[in-house]
């Protein structure tokens, strides 16, 4: 991070990927209650529907989110 606390790019890590938004946004909200920031990175293509979508969470955040999802039966 920098001096100014402003979390850099490579300071966040691939948490979970899944074809199915509805999944995604589920991990994201069980991830909020636990006041976990995440952020999500479409890569799936409108026209075809086929790719994924990608959940990041800050690497220091990561085991939590990652025993937070595997409670959730999402990973």
């Amino acid at each position: 991070m920098t001096d100014n606390s402003t979390p850099e790019k490579e300071d966040f890590r691939l948490l979970f990927a899944s074809n199915r938004p509805l999944e995604i946004e589920a991990a994201s909200a069980a991830l909020q209650d636990e006041d976990i920031h995440s952020f999500q990175i479409n890569k799936r293509d409108t026209s075809y529907i086929f790719g994924e979508i990608e959940l990041y969470v800050l690497q220091s955040d990561l085991d939590k989110a990652k025993s937070i999802l595997q409670a959730h039966d999402l990973l």
